[in-house]
């Protein structure tokens, strides 16, 4: 049974104020502002207010379209989308139909072994609507709406319908989302986050949206749930109707919104209080010279340079931040330990506190020391990795860490515990002399259990073949 998905992300950009108005871009802030507190006529839709667009706003579009090998248009204009809803007060979304800024670009995929093209349809710019919040949810009894959203800048990626799988979806959003980030146009650690609605048909079917899906694990999950759904309807004889639903996260499942629209339903019209806007092509040419080393780019770098391993330089290239740590700790320890320990141990202590590098509040070189107190063995594997994770807890260099908890390598007579050990594990040891792996790891992890992780598991693992014949 073969299943089609199609992508529509909106980007909510970073801009320090809306896309048409003058007012701060609440996407911009790391924290919720109290609501209806950033508006003015213009994003409210009051009579007479007259929208201007913004330049910041339209150069962040471009590097995007350039990014991804869009072709830009020569002149670009925005329309009217009419519909009646309460988050549009002036009831029409300011955005682009007929004349969208760029066409035609791709992203490739990296799936396992194998890389896949999602070819871009279009990228078009377009203000958000207010945000509703639903009393009791989405069959409570009424709404509240806050404005601050209002006019907010927008950027909607829509894709071709080349996926066949969720998992290439979540593949596609997070590649997405480091892209945008790289851009310096998407930041994931502020208020605004990128929203996908997804089409999805099966078998020849009537293609179903499913809207307002957030985030990457979600975009997985919302159409695995709809994959099921589809095909239990398809069991039991029933076609499914082409029709608008919504993903709520809380219960896992798609509810149903509204009978799906038709484009022509909007009554697009252009908008008459902004002008035509034409692209040359010494301004082009000047954004793409300034457009930053980009992910798959940095990744192919890493990988023939440092000679990183794939999935080292992929986990490490995923945050612009890290990779900067990275390039920066490597100059002055060895490479390849360095993007160990960053895409390893780091990564996983950061990701545990959600935490991004440049917001922990550690400086790159207490990186650089605490792998050379490694290298230099002043420190386990086992210590390192503790220190980590008290490093980024209290914020303060390897050294006081180190000396506070007690956790550099000790001078211990490996040899007598080691025959400890063995004296009171024999069916462990005779289990390691038949050559079971599992064995060996057991007797080295009691080791390490006994001299509280300061020992190093190499030298233990030394003792261990020379003790045990």
């Amino acid at each position: 049974m073969g299943i089609k998905i199609g992508l529509e992300s909106h980007v909510q950009l970073i801009s320090k104020s809306k896309i048409f108005c003058s007012c701060k871009n609440p996407f911009a802030l790391k924290e919720d502002p109290e609501p209806n507190t950033l508006t003015c006529p213009t994003c409210l839709g009051l009579p007479g207010a007259k929208p201007v667009a913004n330049n910041y706003v339209i150069d962040s579009a471009l590097k995007a379209a350039l990014a991804f090998q869009s072709d830009v248009s020569d002149e670009m204009f925005f329309s009217r989308k009419g519909y009646f809803y309460p988050d549009q007060s002036k009831n029409f979304q300011i955005t682009q139909y007929e004349a969208p800024l760029a066409l035609n670009g791709k992203v490739e995929l990296k799936m396992g072994s194998k890389s896949k093209l999602v070819r871009l349809r279009r990228l078009h710019l377009e203000e958000d609507p207010a945000k509703i919040i639903h009393i009791g949810g989405l069959s409570g009894k009424g709404v509240l709406i806050d404005y601050n959203r209002a006019g907010s800048p927008l950027i909607e990626i829509v894709t071709e319908p080349d996926f066949e799988s969720p998992e290439e979806a979540r593949v596609y959003i997070q590649k997405l989302e480091s892209v945008l980030e790289y851009l310096g146009i998407y930041d994931p650690t502020a208020i605004g986050i990128i929203k996908t609605d997804a089409n999805i048909s099966m078998g020849g079917g009537e293609r179903i949206e499913v809207k307002n899906i957030t985030g990457s694990k979600d975009i997985e999950k919302a159409l695995k749930y709809e994959i099921i759904r589809q095909k239990n309807l398809l069991k039991r004889g029933q076609k499914p109707e082409r029709e608008t639903r919504a993903w709520n996260p809380q219960l896992g499942v798609t509810q149903l919104l509204r009978t799906k629209e038709d484009e022509e339903e909007y009554g697009y019209i252009t908008e008459p209080d902004l002008t035509k806007i034409s692209f040359k092509k010494n301004q082009l040419d000047a954004i793409r010279k300034d457009l930053p080393e980009l992910p798959d780019e940095k990744y192919n770098r890493f990988v023939k340079q440092f000679k990183l391993p794939g999935k080292v330089a992929e986990s490490i290239v995923s945050e612009p931040d890290l990779a900067e740590l990275f390039e920066n700790v490597s100059k002055k320890t060895n490479p390849k330990l360095a993007g160990t320990w960053v895409s390893g141990y780091l990564k996983k202590t950061l990701n545990w506190h959600n935490l991004r590098f440049k917001d922990s509040g550690m400086n790159p070189e207490w990186i650089v020391s605490l792998l050379k107190m490694f290298q230099t063995g002043k420190l386990t594997d086992r210590g390192a990795e503790m220190t980590i994770r008290k490093m980024v807890e209290e914020k303060k260099p390897p050294e006081q860490i180190v000396k506070k908890h007690s956790l550099g390598k000790a001078k211990i007579d490996l040899d007598k515990v080691v025959k400890a050990i063995i004296e009171k594990n024999q069916q462990a040891v005779e289990d390691y002399k038949k050559g079971e792996d599992k064995a060996l790891h057991f007797l080295i992890g009691l080791v390490m259990r006994e001299t509280k992780g300061q020992a190093d598991a190499v030298e233990i693992q030394k003792v261990l073949k020379k003790l045990v014949k």
